[in-house]
Formats: structure tokens, C-alpha cells, sequence
């Protein structure tokens, strides 16, 4: 077995890390790990492309029509959906038809040397296909089987869809979004699927630490309405605390103040006043430092409470100046705060690139392709985007062969 350290590759990403060999303190922290990823859409394919991030060595298992997302457009790219250009990198492509014993038994071979297994099948298909955990795991007692859904493998709307719109309704993220007078506003980006593939690659890795303690694998159950609901935080906390029923209020902050959103002479901002001190600091960027000592606001539940005086106070001082002025000038004091970018600027901006935020990868077709980067940063051992995202069906010959002779590499 070779060294699993990435070496750098002539357009500057990194080789894909390989099975475990003699590991050193710079090999990604999932050398050696094989997952068997059965997803498509949104949330599997983000929670395996997060195991991917740190060296898991990502089988992606499709269909012979492929992951929907490869249909998802426009836009494309030489044929290519970018949004499945967005969400796979990191992974090797193989088809595999589940409806046919042919297919089950190539999968059957692979669950053997496998040490993961991520589906987000609705609950039960998983195992009419041979699929699931109680076929593959009798295959392999320390497989961790991660099941993702909308609703659970367990009560009563287990067994219904549930897609990201859907769910973010559902959870109550819809109604605490938009305008107070507005209709409710979904998240601008798909965040049931995103924050329930966050916390299914979280269930992953407590599952591989317990295994080191205890050599017993897992089955786990991440569910969308779930993930979503565990969001609502301190929201929650109004109503289960204090009965208060928490509603939309735009860009307001329902529990301290001033924190929000503010148009300036030539455009908009963000003031984040988090605190009592970066208040009066604030006071002294506005030029209206007796409002520290003015008892209407001189503590946040003050402020909170008085809210429409205190923003009659500062909404046409700020309008006397540019964003940027502002911007600096909140800066300098130490005043968090900030512009309100296109996302073409975000991924333009100094402070992403400075952080390898957008990576670049060589695309067997499309040739240099910039995708998302790895926010994770690790004092030694490597994190990147090592691998391409997968034509369909790419590694099918090379991932089925590798089964076939046994050179799985899977970590004891």
C-alpha cells in the first residue's frame, strides 16, 4: 500500500489519498476509509463530499440514469450540471443496477471491504434493493450504515418524501423568514438538505470513534425535520421558555438591537452591535455618544425594547454617508459589520481565496473546474479537493476490479 499523504498535482489540487499504508501526522484524517455512498440530490452527496474533504475513499454508487442532480440545470458545462459539479467532488463514479441480482451482488462485494455506507433512500427501499443495513451489515458486522431521510426511519411520517422546500416549511424556517408583512421566505440556499448532510457526517465520524473503542458498527438515523427543527435554537427558546410565539422580522434580531440591516447614502449594510461595549463603540462611529448613557438604550433589552425610537435615532445618520465609509469607520472601532455581496463577489473576495474557499481541480472533459473549497482547516493532516467530481460511471472497471482482487484497503 502507498502513502496516503496527498502529493501536489501540476494544476495545483491535490492526489487523491490512498488506502492506509504507514500513516504520518500529514495523511488526511479518513485515510484508508472506504464509504460506500448510495445518495443522490442534496444531503448524502454533501455529507460524502465532506468525508471525501478529509481522505475517505468515496465510492459513489449510481444508477445507469446517474444521480438526478447530473440533470439539474441549466446551467451546464460541457454537459456537466454545476450544480452536481458543486456537491461531488472528492469521489469515484461507479454504476450499478440494483434491480438486478447482478447488480446486489457487485454491491454485496463491495459492503464486504467497506466502512461506511450512506443512503437516502425513502425508508424501506434501501433494503427492497438489497440494500439495506441488515443485508449489508450481516455481510460486514463493523459497517456503520447511515440512513438519511426526511422524517426518520422511525414515526409516523416515516414513510413520506421529504424534499428540501418541504421541510423548511415544515420546520418552522419559512415562517421566521422575510419581511414582517411578506410571505414566508425559504433560505436562499437548500438548507434542510445542506445542515442534514452536516450533521450526517457528524454521525459518521462519532460512529468511527466509537468503533476504534469498541470494534461494534452502527446503524444511524439522520432525518431532515429533525436537523432542521434542532436550527431553531433560540427561537425555540422564546415559545418552550418564555411562551412567547417568535415571528418574521426581516433582518432584525429578535433579542438584541441594533443588529441588522441599514441603508447607507449609496447602498446597504450589515451592523452586528452584539454587546453593551461594542455599543458605546458604535456611539462613537455615529457621533452620538450620550445615547451610551441615555436610559432608552444604554443596555441591550433597552434597546431591544425601544427599538423603533433607536432606530429613528440612527437610520438618517447613516444615510449621510457612503457603505464603504461606514464600513471602514465601524471597522476601525472594532465594530462588527459588513457589505452585502453578490455572490460573485464572495467568491472573488479576498478573505475566501485567501482560505482556498473556491478549489481548483482538472475535469477529465471540462479540463481546470473551480468548486466549492474545504472550510475545515487541520493544524497537520491534510484536508482538499483531491479528486474531480466523477463522470458517471468512470471508476466502475477500476472500483469493481480493486473488489474483485481484494485490494480494497479498508482501515482496521
Amino acid at each position: 500500500m502507498s502513502d496516503p499523504t496527498p502529493a501536489a498535482t501540476p494544476d495545483g489540487a491535490s492526489a487523491a489519498p490512498s488506502s492506509p499504508g504507514a500513516l504520518t501526522p500529514e495523511s488526511p484524517c479518513l485515510s484508508g476509509v472506504r464509504v460506500l455512498d448510495l445518495t443522490r440530490i442534496l444531503s448524502g452527496p454533501y455529507c460524502t463530499a465532506i468525508l471525501g474533504d478529509h481522505g475517505a475513499d468515496v465510492v459513489k454508487v449510481e444508477s445507469p440514469s446517474g444521480d438526478d442532480t447530473r440533470r439539474f440545470g441549466p446551467p451546464f458545462v460541457g454537459g456537466e450540471a454545476t450544480y452536481f459539479l458543486s456537491i461531488n467532488r472528492n469521489k469515484r463514479s461507479v454504476v450499478l443496477d440494483l434491480k438486478t441480482p447482478e447488480g446486489q451482488a457487485q454491491l454485496h462485494a463491495l459492503a464486504k471491504d467497506a466502512d461506511v455506507v450512506v443512503e437516502n433512500f425513502r425508508p424501506g427501499t434501501a433494503a427492497r434493493l438489497g440494500a439495506g443495513p441488515e443485508q449489508l451489515r450481516a455481510l460486514n458486522p463493523r459497517l456503520i450504515y447511515c440512513h438519511i431521510s426526511g422524517f426518520g426511519q422511525t414515526g409516523p411520517w416515516s414513510d413520506k418524501p421529504g424534499y428540501d422546500l418541504a421541510v423548511q416549511g415544515l420546520g418552522g424556517l419559512q415562517a421566521l423568514t422575510g419581511a414582517p408583512e411578506g410571505e414566508p421566505t425559504k433560505v436562499g440556499v437548500s438548507i434542510a438538505d445542506l445542515v442534514t448532510g452536516l450533521y450526517a457526517a457528524q454521525a459518521v465520524l462519532l460512529a468511527l470513534f466509537r468503533r476504534e473503542r469498541t470494534g461494534q458498527g452502527e446503524v444511524l438515523d439522520v432525518a431532515m425535520l429533525d436537523s432542521v427543527v434542532s436550527l431553531l435554537t433560540f427561537q425555540a427558546g422564546r415559545w418552550l421558555g418564555a411562551g412567547m410565539k417568535p415571528r418574521r422580522m426581516g433582518n432584525q434580531h429578535p433579542s438584541i438591537a441594533p443588529y441588522e440591516t441599514f441603508e447607507t447614502a449609496d447602498g446597504w449594510l450589515n451592523l452586528a452591535v452584539g454587546n453593551d461595549k461594542l455599543w458605546a463603540k458604535a456611539c462613537g462611529v455615529f457621533g452620538l455618544d450620550a445615547l451610551v448613557d441615555d436610559p432608552r438604550f444604554s443596555r441591550n433589552p433597552d434597546r431591544v425594547a425601544n427599538r423603533d425610537a433607536l432606530l429613528a435615532l440612527l437610520e438618517p445618520v447613516l444615510k449621510t454617508r457612503s457603505r464603504d465609509a461606514w464600513v471602514v469607520a465601524f471597522r476601525d472601532a472594532g465594530v462588527p459589520c459588513g457589505e452585502i455581496l453578490e455572490v460573485e463577489e464572495v467568491l472573488q473576495h479576498e478573505a475566501v481565496l485567501a482560505r482556498d474557499m473556491v478549489a481548483s481541480v482538472t475535469h477529465p472533459s471540462l479540463g481546470p473546474l473551480q468548486v466549492p473549497g474545504v472550510p475545515v482547516k487541520l493544524g497537520t493532516a491534510a484536508t482538499g479537493v483531491w479528486r474531480h467530481p466523477p463522470e458517471l460511471g468512470e471508476h466502475t472497471a477500476e472500483v469493481l476490479g480493486d473488489s474483485a482482487s481484494g485490494a480494497g484497503g479498508r482501515a482496521e
